[in-house]
């Protein structure tokens, strides 16, 4: 898989949960939605919307139809739309509900509810129109590379979710690229030329997690010397993605249920909520269905996240696309088309560190001239880098310079990433001089947004 820097972007101001923001994306169909009804007698209980509108109420013309008092003879209707689902209120005496929020006019994502008197409307993905693989005939897809049937199979899975915003949780080792598919799923919404903002969860300090989401106040601790905004605003109006995301303690849990369910944040040491347009994409190398039975993870946050998955295949699964990620990566560094005996021996190993370690290899390969020792798949394959290096038959001078190199550029690159593209805040970042990161972006021959 490859990647280039976002565009840089602003944010919207938040907008009225009763604003229609609905604007024509993409020209996919949408997913088909389940409409379900709990919490008061309905008929059906369930309804697949697939084209046209579904109208609910408790007169016996609508399509669902409600046996409760506090539910209008017409009251609300549903159109399936490419961002999901948009809701209108038929003028209902008792209201049509979004968490806390009565809303007349409004596109909510598949994953949502609504409250209608006593009853419960719940809009979710129907799954049976996802269980047929469809594939995609092309070895590029929205900055990812593979011609292997697992890789065009989610290939197809990512077209069929281009314009939704439904939320996606990326299942699959590390290494895989999991945030290269999040950069697909946010590339292919509507909501692309907003921010991309990425947060890996398992690299935040416990006492930080809300902060680091949801902002802070000054003063709401120690050290917050300064108000801070946090991921879900820095992302408002495009995509938050939430890299391992099992590694969330529990008791941060139920305010990012609340910020996925209605939208609504509140910053620490803040009385004041504040809803906020931010999707959000969540990925993990574990198995958070097994956490959800330990307790580890919260079940109603688990299947908000999980509306849709999706697994990324490691490199083992798909060995016939080896080729074609090593000369892209040769590539990048400028380097000649790779030796046929080094694209075989390339072929021949396990990869236990997946696209990252074939890139890490590739890369060496082009500095040195000769293929690191292969990584014990059994092995840790950061712990042994360093012993790769050793064991190579070159001088130290030569080695260290090399590494040093490899180092500058995976950093200013994934600065740059972080950064969106936008050398100013990069080199604030990374806490050294503007003029320095350029000479390092002109030494590695990378482009950067002024």
């Amino acid at each position: 898989m490859s990647s280039k820097a976002p565009s840089a972007a602003g944010s919207p101001e938040s907008a009225s949960l009763t604003e229609t923001y609905v604007d024509g994306a993409g020209g996919c169909a949408p997913l088909a939605a389940l409409i379900t009804v709990s919490g008061a007698e309905a008929t059906p209980r369930s309804y697949r919307l697939e084209r046209g509108v579904c109208t609910i109420g408790s007169g016996p013309h609508n399509d669902m139809v409600i046996d409760d008092r506090a539910v209008s003879r017409s009251h609300v209707e549903l159109e399936l739309v490419p961002q999901g689902v948009a809701v209108r209120d038929l003028g209902s005496r008792n209201g049509t509900y979004f968490g806390a929020h009565r809303v007349e006019k409004v596109v909510l994502a598949l994953g949502s509810k609504l409250r209608i008197g006593r009853a419960t409307v719940d809009i979710e993905v129907d799954r049976a129109s996802l269980e047929a693989p469809v594939e995609i005939a092309v070895d590029r897809y929205l900055g990812m590379l593979g011609r292997s049937p697992s890789m065009r199979q989610m290939f197809g899975m990512l077209d069929r979710l281009r314009g939704s915003e439904i939320s996606v949780l990326i299942e699959g080792e590390s290494g895989v690229g999991k945030e290269l598919v999040a950069r697909a799923i946010h590339h292919g919404s509507r909501l692309a030329d907003g921010p991309f903002v990425a947060l890996n969860c398992g690299a935040l300090t416990r006492d930080l997690v809300g902060s680091e989401l949801f902002g802070h106040q000054r003063g709401a601790f120690t050290g917050a010397n300064a108000a801070r905004k946090g991921a879900f605003l820095a992302a408002e109006g495009g995509t938050l993605f939430l890299d391992e995301v099992g590694e969330l303690p529990l008791e941060v849990q139920p305010a990012l249920l609340r910020a996925l369910e209605v939208g609504e944040i509140r910053a620490v040491g803040s009385d004041q909520p504040r809803i906020v347009k931010t999707r959000v994409l969540a990925a993990t190398h574990r198995d958070l269905a097994r956490d959800v039975a330990a307790g580890r993870f919260r079940h109603d946050l688990y299947y908000r996240l999980a509306v849709v998955r999706l697994r990324v295949p490691s490199l083992a699964e798909r060995p016939e696309d080896i080729a074609l990620l090593a000369e892209h990566f040769a590539s990048e560094l400028g380097g000649k088309p790779l030796p046929a005996e080094v694209v075989e021996a390339l072929r021949k190993r396990a990869w236990p560190g997946n696209v990252r370690e074939l890139r890490n290899a590739v890369h060496a390969y082009c500095v040195l001239g000769i293929l690191p020792p292969d990584v014990d798949p059994g092995g840790d394959a950061q712990e042994t880098s360093v012993e790769r290096f050793a064991a190579t038959p070159a001088p130290y001078a030569e080695l260290k310079d090399a590494l040093l190199a490899r180092f500058t550029r995976a950093y200013v690159s994934a600065l740059m990433m972080r950064a969106g593209g936008n050398q100013t805040l990069a080199a604030k970042m990374a806490g050294m001089d503007r003029s320095y990161l350029g000479r390092l972006l002109a030494k590695y021959e990378m482009k950067s947004q002024q």
